[in-house]
């Protein structure tokens, strides 16, 4: 029985507007990945900047693996994301020009064991978007429970 890791950032789906979405691959270190697999990991505060044309994701937190001993990792540091030249020169060139931004969505682990980012995208929501985003939410759910007592 294989337990499924899936770790999301709900926080994006609320603050940003996803415009498109991209699968990219992590440069991790032993102990990272093997944190990760305990599900020992957070995106909510992260985000991805572009430095001499490679694409990195900032602020992810990925805790220490408690049976390394001095080989262990920083919990708070750069990893670098892999994604094919021209998708990289796309998105860079979107967040440039555009002003968009690039946000962690979710990480995973794939059938292969190989560590995922899914990233976004994104353009920031007013606070008149989101008050509506609350709105449609209590609309949804309200409709959903006069379904079901019927």
């Amino acid at each position: 029985m294989e337990k499924t890791i899936n770790i999301q950032n709900k926080r994006a789906r609320f603050d940003f507007e996803i415009l498109e979405t991209y699968t990219a691959g992590m440069v991790l270190a032993g102990s990272e990945i093997k944190s990760i697999r305990l599900g020992k990991a957070a995106i909510v505060d992260s985000f991805c900047e572009f430095h001499n044309g490679e694409l990195f994701v900032i602020n992810s937190q990925i805790e220490e693996y408690s049976f390394s001993r001095h080989f262990n990792h920083k919990a708070k540091s750069e990893r670098k994301l892999l994604l094919q030249r021209k998708e990289l020169k796309k998105l860079e060139r979107q967040v440039d020009v555009k002003g968009l931004t690039l946000i962690p969505l979710k990480l995973y682990i794939n059938e292969k064991g190989w560590a995922k980012l899914d990233i976004g995208l994104c353009r920031g929501k007013k606070d008149f978007d989101k008050r509506e985003t609350l709105k449609d939410r209590d609309v949804k759910r309200d409709l959903d429970r006069i379904k079901r007592t019927y």
